[in-house]
């Protein structure tokens, strides 16, 4: 900045500078060089900075009859202070930056009311210029502050999800296997022994997840990597769905899974989210349909991906999902009995992924979760709004 400023103030003084009486000056040229240098301190010590380059411009003026200029250091001096200072200070600095360069030799007292006049005007556009920076700059570090607070509160709705999910599922089950083995005590051990194995096999995976899960929430305070150099296990996906189907006929609910169209590699974050889906609609579907059957399909377009979980139990169970459903200005008896955040967090994580999602019942009973989620890419600024 300071070469910079130099060499404009070098050009202006060559070219638009002495007329012919007046021949170029070698001392002009050295002191316009060394009027720059202070501009190096200009961070650090901007009122300092705009001293040097005054002084030096005062013995420029002084020591070489020189036409009347505003130059470039000077308004880069003034600029310095404006923008690290207040108004308080920036005011007379910029009074006093108008008045050096009206004097001189060859420079009449009082100056013409023009010249000082444009010299109050410079000096004030470059004040204007930095407050509008500073105000901009402000404005900046607020949005970026906004934007993280909205990063903090999406992350604590995404760990809302897991958690729900792997807490409401799982401890379902366990309590449905759990019932299971007490009712055939001392008649089938043989169920028994099944109940308790997928009891055991529903709290591992339980903790398993939990455990991954807080390592998330750990990975800021801890150096990468588990301990012993084990990685750790990765996000559940499409290939995870069969699993999610035995659990749950084991827990119950006879379940059929079907699979159309050419299976292919997802992105995580879609593959997690069908998971999580067909996860939360077969706990449902345990906790409200009563003696059913559910059905869980899964669909590959070229484009993007469909997975539906149905069942045909009883109608009541449709109508309190709904409710679940409810807004704040519902009813109190649609939403009663449940808070409905399973569902809502099917809805928030089909809308990251761009996609849409129906709920609701089907005719003559049961009831029918579908999601159409996208494969292709969607801007995350545009989903947010």
């Amino acid at each position: 900045m300071a070469v910079g400023a130099a060499a404009v103030d070098l050009i202006g003084y060559t070219v638009g500078g002495p007329d012919q009486s007046q021949p170029i000056s070698l001392t002009a040229l050295v002191l316009l060089v060394l009027a720059a240098m202070p501009l190096l301190t200009r961070r650090r010590h901007p009122l300092a900075s705009l001293a040097g380059v005054l002084a030096l411009g005062l013995a420029l003026n002084l020591s070489v009859q020189v036409p009347h200029h505003f130059n470039a250091t000077l308004c880069i001096a003034l600029f310095a202070v404006a923008r690290s200072r207040g108004l308080a200070v920036a005011v007379p600095a910029g009074l006093v930056a108008a008045a050096v360069p009206l004097l001189g030799r060859g420079h009449p007292l009082p100056p013409p009311i023009g010249i000082a006049a444009a010299d109050v005007f410079a000096a004030a556009l470059i004040i204007a210029a930095a407050e509008a920076l500073k105000r901009w700059q402000r404005e900046v570090e607020a949005r970026r502050g906004l934007l993280a607070d909205r990063a903090v509160a999406q992350e604590r709705r995404r760990i809302a999800r897991e958690l729900h999910d792997i807490v409401a599922h799982h401890i379902t089950t366990m309590q449905l296997m759990a019932g299971g083995a007490r009712a055939n005590l001392g008649r089938d051990t043989e169920v028994v022994r099944d109940a308790l194995v997928a009891l055991e096999g529903s709290g591992r995976m339980a903790l398993r997840e939990m455990r991954q899960l807080l390592d998330v929430l750990r990975a800021g305070d801890e150096p990468d990597g588990a301990p012993g150099g084990a990685s750790p296990a990765p996000q559940p996906g499409v290939g995870d769905l069969g699993r999610l189907v035995d659990e749950s006929r084991r827990a119950g609910l006879p379940t059929d899974f079907a699979v159309l169209g050419e299976e292919r590699p997802l992105p995580p974050s879609t593959g997690l989210a069908v998971f999580r889906i067909v996860q939360e609609s077969l706990t449902n579907t345990r906790k409200h349909a009563g003696p059913a059957r559910a059905l869980v399909r899964l669909t590959y377009r070229p484009d993007r991906i469909t997975v539906e979980v149905s069942d045909d139990g009883a109608t009541a169970s449709a109508d309190t999902l709904v409710g679940a459903l409810a807004g704040p200005g519902d009813t109190a008896a649609a939403r009663a009995g449940r808070t409905g955040y399973g569902l809502i967090g099917m809805r928030e994580r089909v809308a990251l992924q761009g996609g849409s999602l129906e709920v609701g019942g089907l005719d003559g009973g049961g009831f029918r979760v579908a999601a159409s989620l996208p494969l292709a890419p969607v801007d995350r600024e545009e989903r947010l709004g």
